[in-house]
């Protein structure tokens, strides 16, 4: 990670440096000049960037900024308004696009704003782009460039973006499938997905209960979403309904309830699609990619049915990284960042609910019991402050208690230990069959830590 970049993107506080209209300014010229240099689709030999954004009300400042440096640049900008981040990927390949851009902070706040980037199709760029980017928007590199006359870059709207993207996701449900006679609770987070989500479920015809979908600029996230999915388990019960789906901002990740109300997580929803998956052929490599979070049920679940799963760092870029190094189709992460890669090169949340349905469709199932394809062994997590990020292995009392719980732990635990990547903490993680005996192996390592790099 870079002085701007993190993981995904830049983000911070909108209007607050490093998250100001000037670095959007700067963005703009350096990602169009990359562009200049490179093979081009445009008809008139102009590259051309998709931009969309959620609901935020910072995302006027970006938008705009975005596209002045843009076209100051010669490039044009086809402008797409309030989309999911996986409906602007969609959007950027289908219309053959140079990249896009997403002006979006998912799930934190309103008042946070973020930028992230997509190739022309559909993934994030490289980490040495993002690094060749921030270095020319530090320099400010093409302050004193850019086109003149009739070499300005122009500025589009795409109309009827959104339902483009309906008519896409309508197309995951197979043709010989409706939702015909099932009732679906849909939270959308007063986020992106606000018209979209419940078009989708209504025009495949589901009775469709749509909750967060009143945007005001200032309500993103704000008690609605995969981030307070109760809200969306108490519709559930009190509509009795088939189905919960709640997203994020950006509609990106997915948090699903089951027809009594109860939470299926991104863990669950993994197991139940590459089951179904594999059993139908379409499982590549028969193979699942998820991260070292995902919970030791699901590796369990898999090996019960001849499937491997490949575990990679937290975040969904590392799980498309591996996905597309080893050939494999379908990964996630247990927060309901699920990516279809034959369908969508990013996660996506409305892609995950339909691939849920799906299931439940062709095995004429309820949810709830397709989620007992996998039985959640008892987890605890402990985050401890740190004063410093000293790695693990230079630590000789933490390594030495992690090593002899692992040992006691055998085939039946796991052990996790790493720093956050955005505070000052360390996370331990421990999975076993007796939660009492996790609790105190956790608060052991916790201690060790406590004692070594503690604040």
């Amino acid at each position: 990670m870079g002085e701007l970049f993190g993981t995904d993107g830049i983000r911070g506080e909108a209007n607050v440096a490093p998250m100001t209209p000037e670095t959007g300014l700067r963005l703009g010229r350096a990602l169009a000049a990359h562009l200049m240099e490179n093979p081009i689709h445009g008809p008139d030999g102009r590259p051309r960037i998709v931009i969309g954004k959620d609901t935020r009300l910072s995302g006027y400042i970006f938008e705009q900024a975005l596209t002045s440096g843009i076209c100051a640049m010669g490039a044009d900008v086809l402008l797409c308004g309030p989309l999911p981040t996986p409906g602007i990927a969609f959007i950027t390949a289908s219309m053959r696009a140079d990249a896009g851009v997403v002006i979006s902070a998912s799930h934190n706040p309103y008042y946070d704003n973020g930028i992230k980037i997509f190739s022309r199709d559909g993934f994030k760029l490289p980490d040495s782009l993002e690094n060749e980017l921030e270095t020319a928007i530090l320099s400010n590199a093409f302050a004193d460039t850019g086109a003149t006359r009739e070499g300005i870059g122009r500025a589009f709207r795409v109309d009827g973006a959104w339902s483009r993207y309906v008519v896409f996701l309508k197309s995951i449900l197979p043709s010989n499938l409706t939702l015909d006679g099932l009732k679906v609770v849909v939270d959308c987070a007063h986020g992106a997905a606000y018209k979209v989500a419940p078009a989708v479920f209504e025009e495949l015809g589901a009775t469709v209960i749509a909750t967060g979908v009143h945007p005001d600029g200032t309500n993103i996230n704000e008690g609605f979403g995969s981030l307070h999915p109760e809200h969306m388990c108490a519709l559930v019960k009190e509509h009795n309904a088939d189905i919960g789906v709640a997203l994020d901002g950006d509609a990106d990740r997915v948090i699903v309830a089951d027809e009594k109300g109860q939470i299926v997580d991104g863990d669950h929803l993994m197991a139940i699609s590459a089951v179904r998956m594999k059993q139908d052929g379409m499982l590549r490599n028969d193979t699942l990619v998820g991260t070292v979070m995902s919970n030791l049920g699901l590796e369990i679940a898999l090996q019960k049915a001849g499937i491997n799963l490949i575990r990679t760092a937290v975040g969904d870029r590392h799980v498309v990284e591996a996905m597309k190094k080893g050939d494999f189709n379908f990964g996630g992460e247990q927060s309901g960042h699920l990516v279809y890669l034959d369908h969508s090169p990013t996660g996506d949340g409305m892609i995950a609910a339909l691939k849920t349905l799906t299931v439940m469709l062709m095995e004429e199932k309820p949810l709830s019991e397709l989620a007992q394809i996998m039985n959640t062994v008892p987890q605890v997590l402990v985050n401890i402050p740190v004063a410093r990020k000293t790695p693990i292995d230079k630590l000789p009392l933490v390594k030495q208690i992690i090593q002899t719980v692992e040992n006691k732990l055998g085939d039946t635990g796991r052990v996790l230990v790493r720093y956050s990547g955005t505070e000052p903490k360390v996370r331990v993680m421990v999975e076993g069959t007796e939660q009492d005996t996790i609790d105190s192996f956790a608060h052991e390592i916790a201690d060790s830590l406590r004692a070594e790099v503690g604040a």
